[in-house]
């Protein structure tokens, strides 16, 4: 049943992620956290993700915006550094709450935000603070489009230059908690098969969103996301409560 779970939930948010670039693995992240321990749920997470942001980096690779990409990775490295060193790993009930809060950062004026990708200091930045989240959290893509709000980018070029950048926090947190995991054994994660099923379903999964976000405007596409994280984010916040009871 698990098993089957992890493979439902590989298509389909890699589908919805195809379409808004983050809510997937939103979504997938609290879907594993309820099945699996929380190092296995962060090490799964990262190389489904992998794969998907990996083949929606490649499908929309004319897109990617990859001096910003060059930068960012710098920053990433930097945190998973932080991270390794302190040895930082959230309960359950502190990882979901993590996973509700972060949605609300897509509700800060823009006004607020002042960041902009497309400056080297901020694209640094960016992977530091994403990738910091990533590794705490599990998931960093509401934090991520942060730095891409000030941006000229096109709808399509933000899919694939966060995508590409997901790539590097997933690699981060696949070494941060995989190592340890690994030599403890493994223990608590799915069988092999799983990931062999699940990975080129997730590349279906991105290719099929990427058809529906050629069909979406830039305003409904910013505007749909917003209330789709949301959403999951209270979800998310509920279910931390209930753990803590």
């Amino acid at each position: 049943m698990t098993s089957a779970l992890i493979i439902l939930a590989a298509f389909g948010t890699a589908f919805l992620s195809g379409i808004f670039g983050m809510a997937g693995g939103l979504l997938l992240m609290g879907i594993l956290a309820f099945v699996l321990p929380v190092s296995a749920a962060f090490v799964t997470h990262g190389i489904l993700q992998l794969v998907a942001n990996g083949w929606r980096a490649v499908v929309h690779r004319q897109h990617v915006v990859w001096p910003i990409m060059r930068t960012y990775a710098l920053g990433v490295f930097a945190a998973a550094a932080v991270v390794a060193m302190i040895g930082f790993a959230p309960s359950r009930p502190l990882l979901f709450l993590l996973l509700g809060l972060v949605p609300l950062v897509v509700w800060l004026p823009r006004r607020w935000v002042a960041f902009d990708a497309s400056r080297p200091a901020h694209a640094f930045l960016a992977g530091f603070t994403v990738s910091g989240l990533n590794l705490t959290a599990g998931v960093a893509g509401p934090m991520m489009d942060v730095f891409f709000v000030r941006t000229a980018l096109t709808r399509h070029q933000i899919v694939a230059t966060k995508a590409a950048g997901q790539v590097f926090s997933h690699v981060g947190k696949i070494a941060v908690f995989g190592t340890p995991l690994l030599i403890a054994g493994g223990d608590g994660m799915p069988p092999w098969w799983v990931f062999a099923v699940a990975i080129p379903l997730s590349m279906l999964g991105t290719m099929f969103g990427g058809l529906v976000l050629d069909r979406i405007s830039d305003g409904n596409f910013r505007r749909y996301t917003a209330w789709i994280v949301t959403g999951i984010g209270a979800l998310y916040i509920v279910k931390a409560g209930l753990e803590w009871m």
